[in-house]
């Protein structure tokens, strides 16, 4: 079968799902024509995307959200006059989607998130089958648990999540845990995709405090912990725009721009992960039994926090306090089901994929001969 991928580009966590996912594909005698990536002025591709992939990539605008000066978390206000100002370049994206999505000849569309792929679907008629797979979708699900501190927030990403998934026939929800499927709304649970390397690793433990930061305005918080207390290690990644490849602050305390092997070989040795609470790197922590301080920058990945603290893996705070990250990893015990759960990611997703070409064979052949009928009705 032939795939084409529709990526959002923001983070780490789509990218390397759509990474994983690629390579069982191929393994598996499938083949990913295209990837299709978001990207804005604030937002670029990682170097280890491009690597990694071997479908060509072509790049779309697409909606982001904008970071506060205040406190580096997105600021709702300004992000929704941003996204409305660039509204014509959208129109001009889900058209351009519309476009590759028929010239590929793909036979499944996966959606990573993207919220265009969705508003193409609505506008255009598009008979391609489309799979939408991401942790947001269990946001959804009709057992699960999110914070009630903000029920509007919640209710906006909801509303979010659904335009994502507009013509899906299946949600793919990423989940830490088992769970059942809840087929009215289409959600089928899975476990995370985590790459290949990282199932290989082995942890260690040497001494130092690694993290991820989605907006690089995160760095001041960092510094201001370590200026205070300059002999734990930090080592914390970034995608800062212009930043050298290591920026070493001094001898307990640098600054990576994001890439994939590095990031993992630091993982793998630290004593604590520290992020704001991208679903993809918390998984990858918790299969290495990292104890974990999630920073939500947005509403997202409140629910993220919320719903990695209903496993008992981490912590959230509202700043980098990396106090209560040293105190949490004292007591802390890695979480053994998890890792099964995890391994059994591939039969699981292969499943679930394949099922709907093999009911899409059907729905074509009624299709055609209810428009055989309506053209000699018309006669």
């Amino acid at each position: 079968m032939k795939y084409i991928f529709i990526v959002q580009g923001e983070g780490r966590g789509h990218l390397t799902q759509a990474i994983t996912l690629e390579k069982l594909l191929r393994k598996n005698g499938h083949e990913v024509v295209e990837i299709l990536v978001g990207k804005s002025k604030s937002r670029k591709i990682p170097e280890f995307f491009k690597r990694k992939t071997q479908a060509p990539i072509r790049e779309f605008f697409s909606p982001n959200f904008i970071p506060s000066q205040k406190n580096k978390k997105a600021n709702i206000p300004k992000s929704i006059v941003y996204n409305i100002l660039n509204l014509g370049k959208y129109i001009k994206s889900m058209s351009f989607i519309n476009k590759r999505i028929k010239e590929s000849n793909a036979d499944i569309v996966i959606n990573f998130y993207e919220l265009l792929t969705g508003l193409t679907y609505l506008i255009y008629n598009i008979q391609t089958p489309q799979i939408s797979i991401g942790h947001q979708y269990l946001f959804l699900h009709k057992d699960i648990k999110l914070p009630q501190n903000n029920s509007t927030g919640i209710f906006l990403l909801n509303l979010y999540t659904r335009l994502t998934s507009i013509g899906s026939c299946k949600r793919l929800a990423l989940s830490f845990r088992r769970m059942d499927n809840d087929n009215q709304k289409k959600i089928h649970v899975i476990p995370p995709l985590l790459r290949e390397e990282v199932l290989k690793l082995t942890p260690g433990n040497k001494g130092y405090i690694h993290g991820y930061m989605l907006n690089s305005g995160f760095s001041e918080y960092i510094t201001e912990w370590h200026n205070r207390n300059k002999n734990i290690p930090l080592r914390f990644f970034w995608d800062k725009k212009g930043a050298d490849k290591i920026e070493k602050i001094d001898e307990t305390l640098s600054f990576y721009n994001i890439d994939d092997v590095e990031f993992l070989n630091q993982m793998k040795d630290c004593m604590a992960y520290a992020s704001t609470a991208g679903f993809e790197s918390i998984c990858e922590a918790i299969y290495l039994g990292k104890p974990i301080l999630m920073v939500p920058a947005h509403i997202e990945q409140e629910c993220n926090a919320f719903d990695a603290m209903q496993s008992g893996v981490g912590i959230a705070d509202e700043s980098f306090d990396l106090n209560k990250l040293v105190d949490f990893s004292k007591g802390y015990k890695p979480v053994h089901e998890f890792k099964s759960w995890v391994n059994s990611a591939e039969c699981r997703i292969l499943s679930e994929i394949t099922d709907v070409y093999i009911h899409r064979i059907p729905f074509q052949w009624i299709l055609r001969k209810r428009q055989a009928i309506a053209k000699y009705a018309h006669l």
